[in-house]
């Protein structure tokens, strides 16, 4: 489908998705939000895309909701009819909300934080799986500036990624922190030259996408964020069941065999 404020390539096995407001360093507006919930959705779909790369046009990822939009936004905006979909039986409830769709996505997603990536924008790089940062990036909460409160969930993200304390530095003071401090945090991945940023992003892509197995892939990812919500007793029990249908898998029979055949393998993600 044409879209209006996002850029939507599928190379091989990696669809990315830009953010395409350069103008407006990628600020979210109701069309943008919408555009990119579709995209993400639809490389979830789509059988060929195995993993997906975000990232931002020009000097920025996203610098949070416009000013323009937010400054008419109507209190009860969070709670129109416009952002609720369908409920999905066969999802979990917690990854359905307006932001937190990403972990409910089948592939992996990458986030390549170009630039700044400030309030929303910081929400969709936590929400990702894999955060890798430009050594231009910087990162702000942002919030408590606008006088808001943490958002969609940033509240509980935060302190599983950067620890109790930083989250609450970050959310309370908004201050601006730059790649390496992003870094020794654990908000990111790992920081590279901005030149490289692209290449590295959509060099792990390829790599999830052909190297290892893309069910295999599907399954853990979905494990990893089911765990917040189980005990052990429940994980292992969820591990169990999964290890079942992987031994009957086409994937774990390639395992076997391109390794005993001492060839690259040739996964087929079922």
């Amino acid at each position: 489908m044409t879209f209006e404020q996002i850029l939507y390539t599928v190379d091989g096995h990696v669809a990315t998705i830009t953010l395409n407001r350069p103008e407006r360093m990628n600020a979210l507006t109701r069309i943008l939000e919408a555009e990119l919930r579709t995209a993400i959705e639809q490389a979830g779909r789509d059988e060929a895309v195995r993993a997906i790369v975000l990232t931002g046009a020009g000097r920025a990822f996203c610098a949070g909701m416009d000013m323009e939009e937010l400054e008419v936004l109507p209190p009860e905006d969070i709670r129109a009819e416009q952002w609720m979909r369908p409920f999905d039986m066969n999802r979990r409830a917690d990854y359905q909300t307006r932001y937190s769709y990403f972990p409910a996505a089948p592939k992996p997603v990458i986030c390549a934080i170009n630039g700044a990536a400030a309030g929303l924008g910081l929400v969709m790089a936590l929400y990702s799986d894999f955060r890798i940062a430009s050594d231009k990036a910087v990162f702000a909460t942002a919030f408590a500036k606008r006088g808001l409160i943490a958002e969609h969930g940033i509240s509980w993200m935060l302190p599983r990624i950067v620890g109790h304390a930083h989250a609450t530095d970050l959310l309370l003071t908004s201050r601006k922190i730059d790649a390496p401090e992003a870094l020794g945090m654990g908000l990111v991945n790992r920081v590279v030259p901005a030149e490289r940023l692209l290449a590295e992003a959509q060099a792990l892509a390829s790599t999830l996408s052909a190297e290892v197995s893309p069910r295999s892939v599907r399954v853990m990812k979905r494990q990893l964020w089911e765990a917040p919500y189980q005990s052990l007793g429940e994980a292992v029990t969820l591990a169990n069941a999964e290890m079942v249908e992987s031994i009957r898998s086409e994937d774990f029979t390639e395992g076997v065999a391109h390794f005993i055949e001492r060839r690259p393998a040739r996964f087929s993600g079922r």
